[in-house]
């Protein structure tokens, strides 16, 4: 092979070898549509402008804004994730004071920036979120220059105009910010489909930000539309924005777990002990679950703890698809999960746990190297009936015990305790067996078929500690 077609089979390797190609088809001609949609807008935008001083001038403040903010958010640090910032601070008048080849290009150097300074990301997803950055912007500029009330004109019609201006202004703002919306929810949906829209995108929080970004945008153009010299004098007030968002997210970071992204022990069992109190008080049902991964010590000893710390993910970025809206995890520590089922009976409680563990086990898992991976949970499950009085910590020692029994007797299995029906198995599962509601057979995880006493070994007891099978308040028998 002469070294012209080796130089070339490597060229063709190394693109192989790229992160896109792991998204679904659909989304990578998405990709490659909306950046060659950017790169012709601004070409054409580029080739019909006229460039003025003053624009020049104001397009200067505004990406030295954008450069700034960039470096404030590198101070503060940033994980991974979706990067939520107030850049529209300085887009936003670029969009619609500006011709479109200058919002353009400031979305391009941000999200450079951003890749060069704060955190590294596949250079797809950066180009991809530069491009609907940068259209989102040019359509608000479009939109804000076919509504009326662009010019400061008249005498005794002033605050009227001042009126129809900022509300233009405000209206084109939202239409970009749907915009934006829109074309990032169906990347990352169709990138990740157990990723929640609702939590992402418009919980609380997030709706929060987008409203303070927007209205710090409308003062900014509002601002530099008269004289593009306070473009410097906003700068304060957005890093002051910037910095109680980032107190925020702090706020909301120390209440999950790192390595999941669920609540933290501490953190869940706050809400769940709250909701307990409810629930005793209204006289409604309420379940807690305890879910914990079948021989994960093995699989950690086997594979890597890498890779134990890949299941631990999966299993979290899984379990908001199979809950419901108002049913909340967390992680209690190592590989032990815990649901918390509001207004939940004992057999819905039951039907939910069973489906909880039977999409892990038909969860495909692979290793690095490509190796295929099962992992299966047992789940123990504590029903608090209504009109029963229990509190959080009986309910949770009940659901271990009941944890307990589901790895006494096979593992991937769910088993029940309810307030009215003592320390008994319903509907228990084992790995060899049919699903108790009519679900197909699983195949045998890797890690049920080892032996009692390498099982031990590996810190996975199947031995039940006397206390955990008698709690105080769940010794009545099944009537």
């Amino acid at each position: 092979m002469t070294r012209a077609h080796l130089s070339s089979a490597r060229w063709v390797a190394a693109v192989r070898a790229w992160p896109v190609w792991t998204e679904p088809r659909w989304l990578i001609g998405l990709i490659v549509l909306l950046v060659t949609a950017d790169l012709t807008v601004l070409g054409v935008s580029a080739a019909t402008v006229t460039f003025r001083v003053r624009d020049l001038v104001l397009f200067g403040l505004l990406l030295g804004g954008v450069a700034v903010t960039v470096e404030l958010t590198r101070s503060a640090g940033e994980k991974g994730g979706l990067i939520k910032d107030i850049y529209g601070a300085w887009n936003l008048p670029a969009g619609l004071l500006l011709p479109p080849v200058y919002v353009l290009i400031i979305s391009i150097v941000q999200y450079t920036l951003i890749q060069w300074r704060i955190r590294r990301a596949p250079i797809y997803r950066r180009a991809y979120s530069a491009a609907v950055s940068g259209l989102s912007f040019v359509i608000a500029g479009v939109v804000f220059r076919l509504l009326p009330g662009l010019t400061f004109t008249g005498s005794s019609t002033v605050t009227v105009h001042h009126l129809v201006w900022v509300l233009a202004v405000m209206i084109a703002a939202i239409a970009g910010v749907l915009t934006s919306k829109l074309f990032m929810i169906i990347a990352v949906k169709g990138s990740d489909a157990t990723v929640g829209i609702r939590d992402s995108f418009f919980n609380r929080e997030s709706m929060y930000n987008d409203f303070a970004e927007q209205c710090i945008g409308v003062l900014v153009t509002y601002g530099v539309a008269g004289n593009f010299f306070l473009a410097p004098v906003a700068l304060p007030v957005v890093a002051l924005l910037q910095r109680s968002l980032r107190h925020a997210q702090l706020l909301n970071a120390s209440r999950t777990d790192a390595k999941t992204g669920l609540l933290n022990a501490r953190t869940w069992e706050s809400e769940a002990e709250a909701e307990v109190v409810r629930a005793v008080r209204a006289r409604m049902a309420l379940a807690v679950a305890v879910l914990d991964i079948d021989w994960f010590k093995r699989v950690n000893d086997t594979y890597g703890h890498l890779f134990g710390d890949e299941v631990l993910k999966e299993i979290a970025r899984c379990l908001p698809g199979v809950l419901r809206e108002y049913d909340s995890a967390g992680r209690f520590g190592g590989e032990e999960f815990v649901l918390l089922l509001p207004h939940t009976r004992a057999v819905d409680a039951f039907r939910i746990a069973d489906r909880v563990r039977d999409h892990i086990s038909g969860m495909s898992l692979h290793t690095p190297d490509g190796q295929s991976v099962q992992v299966t949970v047992s789940v123990g499950v504590a029903a608090l009936d209504a009109g029963s009085r229990r509190e959080l910590s009986e309910l949770l020692a009940a659901a271990d015990a009941a944890l307990y029994r589901a790895k006494r007797d096979g593992r991937n299995q769910v088993q029940m305790i309810s307030t009215t029906r003592g320390l008994s198995a319903v509907g228990a599962r084992t790995a060899a067996r049919s699903d108790s509601f009519g679900g197909a057979p699983v195949k045998p995880s890797a890690w049920d078929v080892l032996p009692r006493d390498s099982s031990r070994a590996a810190g996975d007891t199947d031995e039940i500690p006397a206390s955990v099978l008698t709690p105080r308040v769940f010794t009545q028998a099944r009537p």
